[in-house]
This record gives C-alpha cells, sequence and structure tokens, in this order.
C-alpha cells in the first residue's frame, strides 16, 4: 500500500519497482540493468533515468557501502528502476541488512557448489524457509507502516547466483534447481581466471561455460545473467539466450563517454 499524497491521490512507492522484479523474471521477459561502483545515490538517479530495470549496487568491488542503499533504493525507485545489492559476502547480516533497507534482491557472489547456494539462498527467506531476521522499523516495511510486507517478502526477493568458480560450473544443474536461485549470473572475469583463460573471453572453455549456464536456466527455469561492456554486447548475449543483462558500470561507463569525448592531441592532464 502506498502513501496518501497531499492531494489525496495515492503517492507510488519507490519500492514498487523491486517488488514487481521476481515476477517480471519469472515471467521470462529480458531486463537490463547495470552496476553502481561510485557509491553515489545520485549515480543512481542518473543511471535509472535512462529507463534501466534495475540498478545493482556493487558491496564487493564498489566504492559504496550498506549506508548507500536505502538512499539507492528511493532514487532508483522515483525512475521506475529496482535496486539490488551484491553483497561482499554472502552471509545472513550481510544479506538481511540490504533486503531491510529495501533492496530488491541480493547477488551472491564466490558461490563454489549447490549447498552454498542453497544456505545463502536460505538468508534472503524469513522462517521456516529461512533464517532472516523478522523487523518492521526499516524501509522495506515502510518503517512499520506496512507490515504485512512480511507476508509477501519471500515471493518477492530475487536471488542472483554469481557462476564465477571451477566448483559453480560443476554444479550448475543443482544450482540452476535451487529453490530462490533466480538469475545465475556469470562473472566473465573472475570466470575465465577460474577456467585458467584470463579475460580470454573467446577461448572454447569460456564459451562452452557460458553455453552451460544457458542451458542449466532453460532446464529448471531460472535466468542466464551475465555482464558486458556496450550494447552490441548485450544484444549478442540476448541472442544467446542470456536475459539479465548488466551493461558495464557507472564508473566504466562515465570513463568510457570522458576518453570519447576527448579531442585527438588534448587530455593528458598536461603530460
Amino acid at each position: 500500500m502506498s502513501a496518501p499524497a497531499s492531494d489525496g491521490v495515492a503517492a507510488p512507492s519507490p519500492l514498487a519497482p523491486g517488488r514487481a522484479l521476481r515476477a517480471r523474471l519469472r515471467a521470462g521477459g529480458p531486463t537490463v540493468g547495470t552496476f553502481l561502483g561510485l557509491g553515489s545515490a545520485t549515480a543512481a538517479e542518473v543511471c535509472a533515468s535512462a529507463g534501466l530495470d534495475w540498478v545493482l549496487a556493487d558491496l564487493e568491488h564498489g566504492g559504496g557501502s550498506e549506508a548507500q542503499v536505502g538512499a539507492i533504493v528511493a532514487a532508483a525507485g522515483g525512475y521506475g528502476a529496482a535496486a539490488l545489492v551484491r553483497v561482499e559476502e554472502p552471509t545472513r547480516i550481510r544479506i538481511g541488512r540490504v533486503l531491510d533497507a529495501g533492496a530488491a534482491g541480493v547477488m551472491l557472489p564466490r558461490v563454489s557448489s549447490a549447498a552454498e547456494a542453497r544456505a545463502a539462498l536460505g538468508h534472503l527467506r524469513y522462517p521456516p524457509a529461512g533464517d532472516r531476521g523478522v523487523a518492521t522499523y526499516n524501509r522495506a516495511a515502510r518503517w512499520g507502516a506496512e507490515v504485512d510486507a512480511l507476508d509477501t517478502a519471500d515471493a518477492r526477493a530475487v536471488g542472483i547466483v554469481q557462476i564465477e568458480t571451477v566448483g559453480a560450473l560443476a554444479e550448475l544443474d543443482a544450482i540452476a534447481a535451487t529453490a530462490g536461485a533466480d538469475v545465475l549470473f556469470v562473472g566473465p572475469q573472475d570466470l575465465s581466471y577460474a577456467l585458467g583463460a584470463p579475460r580470454r573471453f573467446d577461448a572454447p572453455e569460456f564459451q562452452e561455460a557460458l553455453d552451460a549456464v544457458v542451458a542449466a536456466c532453460r532446464a529448471h527455469g531460472a535466468v542466464a545473467g551475465i555482464l558486458t561492456n556496450d550494447r552490441a554486447g548485450a544484444e549478442a548475449y540476448l541472442a544467446r539466450g542470456f536475459g539479465f543483462i548488466a551493461i558495464g558500470s557507472d564508473a566504466t561507463l562515465l570513463a568510457a563517454t570522458m576518453r570519447g569525448a576527448i579531442p585527438p592531441g588534448l587530455g593528458g592532464n598536461g603530460r
């Protein structure tokens, strides 16, 4: 439910896009987003205003912290984009805190087995299905004004399991079949290193791994996800069967745009 605006018309909630995201993923439609590494709610707002379906605050490699998650949720939600979070480690307290802050779901890094995936995904759900702590004085429950949000939270929380280790590749089918594994997300750089082909994204073993991820997702009703650098890469991965596409990050896109804007012969910081 939404709070009434001053003119009596119900105001849209910035949580609404996040609450609809899992249903969209389950319906099979593709979505596009970007990583947020700058730790800036303003950067999140700028990215969301471009028309993205979601933005993902990166607490594993990015410059932000849990302190920015709530502001990012509100900033992105105002433009109709859901806010997701990659936690620095897939532990109960880290996952619970970002969900309480209003995140629509969590990306789980460095998962190496179906057992690890199952344990981490359990942190996204309340007992008896999981072990998420129960509280209502937070953004996810509109500061106690929407206690019944607890009743639907389990069905809305998006679980994104990263496929970036040899162990995860070996158990792809079991991970894809795990309850709550909505997206299997390839971390291209980490996976290429794990396969002994650092940044060689055309290596046969890397390409075979991508096909295996798509096949496992199709077999078990999950969505295959991946990070790419630009529109051409996004279109190629969509055609290949990936449905959860991250295009760069706020930092990399800003840097690339700035480099492309400098006229030849200028720049170089005066050197």
